[in-house]
Formats: C-alpha cells, structure tokens, sequence
C-alpha cells in the first residue's frame, strides 16, 4: 500500500495500471490523499478501516481484490487459482459483515472465476478483470438511473432535503445512491437545500458528505444529529433520503446508526422517507431485518474525538455501525429498475425479477 499522486478530478475508486486506487476516505475533509492498494491485504485493511465505506464501494473494492489476489498467485493450474480465490474471499467478507454487497460482489467474481478455471490461469485472471470492470460499470448506472427515479419524486423548483452519512460519489463509484438526485439535478440546473447529519460517531456527513456536496456547489448546512428532529418540524425538509447497507426481503433497512431516529422523525412530521440502494444490497436470504447482522465497532470511536479522550477511563461502550429501520416507516426504496412502494417485500421481488 502506497500514496500516489492526486488527479485532476477526484474520485472514489479505480483501477489504474495494475493497481486499485482508492481517495483514502479517513483523511478527509482536511486531505486528499490516494492510495495504491497492491494486495488483498491492503484490501481488507483499506474495508476495515474505513479507507474506503459505502456498501457499493466496499462490494467494488473487494471484487478488484480477487482481481489483485489472481495477479499475485503462482497457481500452477485454473483450479489450485480458484481455490485461492475462495480462500482470499473467505477473508474479505469478513471485513464489514453488514454491507451485503461485499459477498454479493464476490460471490460474483467467484463464480466467474469458476467458470474461467479450466481455461488456466490466464483465462481466470482475464475473466475476473473483466467481471470487477463490470461491476464498476454497471454500478455507475444504477447510480445515474437512481437519480433519474428520485428526481422525480422530488418537488420542482429548490428542493430541501435530508440525508444522513454519506450514499454520495465517495460510497460508489459515480453518482452516489441517495445523493444521485442532486448530482443529476445540478448537472440539469435544478437547486437544493441539503441538511446533512454530522453522522455520530465516525462524523461521515460532517467530513463527507459536506465535503462532497461543497466540491459540488450545493447550497448544504451541516447539522449535529441532534437537530435533525428541529429541522423537520421546522418544515424545511421536502424528503429524507438515505442510503443503505443490506435491505431484508421485507423491506426491513440496515443503514449508519441513526437512520431509525430520522425515520421515526420523519414520519412523525409527515415527510417522506427515501431510501436508495441498487437490488444487489438486497439480500432476499433474509426474511426480516432481525436477521441481518450488525457490525459493532471499537468503542474507541465513541470515546475519543477532537483528537484527545472524551469520556472517562473505564466507561462501558456500545458502538453498533447501523441500525435496522422496519419497512413501515419507508416511504419508498428506490432502486436503478424502479421505485418500490409498500407492501415493500412483494415490489422488490417484482423489481428483482422474484415475483
């Protein structure tokens, strides 16, 4: 793992010469620092850490490690190759276990290598730069065609909208999920008022999503996660959208923690509550969102901040990354095939093509 140097554009991931490129997502909004991950080590570290966040993202990463994991091996033959494969996968999911499109991701690259094996190796690490190049691909226009959906439930003229950590660029690799509106929308001359949660603990509105949304030249006003509930019953806010990290077959949402208070929030004061994701963070294995399993993260993010210690020795942490939002407090999902309205189980099916 090593720094390169900054482009021109800025960017959330991309396959350069041989190496993956990542905006090391940590060092903003101060830094923008790129780094070279060169192994599927530098992968797992670069997922675990938060180098790089944003089930899209993550799911992308992992797919171009495999693709780094092929380069890397000494196989001598396409099955000892695939068997590799499987083992590195085995290890990458274990990363960030809530955000499904990192199985799904290599799930995907696993079977296409399957499919390469008898071809040799060189047929498995063809196959596999072809199919992260895919996945990449496909997941800028799922962004593109989220956006164009959302636009279209969003008022005409300056729309005020909520959103909570970060569903931009920086989770995917163009366009974002829940902020796919506003880069469609100023692309076509449209304004917005965006209120961005800070995102307690690890600050991604606050760092991120500001640092996005002014790269852009939104009109955006950062607020503590505290004065979301205000600012709905002030009436400033037209639509909550937020992003997600595995969607249950119910509709049931895991996202950032927090999620379920704005949800509640929202329906409380009568605003809509979006959320946006591609049908690869659905994972219809799980009936409900009972059974998605939650990440919990050092307590060391609740406990030190602004760089010094802010609670005292010896205090009890509970630090889970997400929370679930039932399905009945969502407006809509959102995803690249269409928008699902509620009974929200039965129109993801039909959207995935299950029902």
């Amino acid at each position: 793992m090593q720094t390169v140097p900054a482009p021109a554009t800025w960017f959330s991931v991309r396959w350069q010469e041989g190496r993956l490129v990542i905006l090391d997502q940590r060092r903003l909004p101060l830094e923008e620092v790129y780094v070279a991950l060169e192994s599927p080590g530098d992968v797992f570290q670069a997922i675990r850490d938060l180098m790089v966040r944003g089930a899209p993202a993550i799911g992308l990463v992992a797919a171009w490690g495999l693709v780094l994991a092929a380069e890397g091996s000494a196989a001598p033959d396409g099955p000892a190759l695939v068997a590799e494969l499987e083992a590195v996968a085995a290890e990458l999911a274990t990363a960030r276990p809530t955000a499904v499109n990192l199985s799904w991701a290599l799930t995907r690259m696993l079977a296409r290598a399957r499919a390469a094996g008898a071809g040799g190796p060189a047929a498995v690490r063809a196959a596999l730069a072809a199919e992260a190049a895919a996945i990449q691909a496909e997941d800028e226009a799922a962004g593109r065609a989220m956006g164009e959906h959302l636009l279209a439930l969003l008022p005409e003229g300056e729309a005020g909208i909520l959103t909570h950590c970060n569903a931009g660029q920086l989770a995917t690799s163009r366009y974002g999920t829940a902020l796919a509106p506003i880069y469609l929308g100023v692309e076509r001359g449209r304004r917005f008022r965006v209120y961005a949660d800070e995102t307690r603990p690890v600050l991604q509105g606050a760092r991120l999503t500001a640092w996005e949304l002014a790269r852009l030249g939104v009109d955006t006003t950062l607020i503590c996660d505290d004065m979301a509930a205000s600012v709905l019953q002030q009436g400033k806010v037209d639509a909550v959208i937020v992003g997600a990290d595995r969607i249950a077959a119910n509709g049931d949402t895991a996202n950032k923690i927090g999620t379920l208070g704005v949800a509640l929030m929202a329906r409380y004061f009568g605003v809509p509550f979006y959320v946006a994701a591609p049908l690869s963070t659905v994972d219809f294995a799980l009936p409900d969102g009972r059974a998605i399993p939650i990440e919990e993260r050092p307590p060391e993010e609740v406990t030190e901040g602004l760089g010094r210690r802010i609670a005292p020795p010896g205090v009890k942490v509970y630090n889970p990354a997400f929370d679930v939002t039932p399905h009945d407090l969502i407006t809509a999902i959102v995803t690249e095939r269409g928008v699902a309205r509620p009974p929200l189980g039965a129109a993801l099916a039909r959207l995935a093509g299950r029902g």
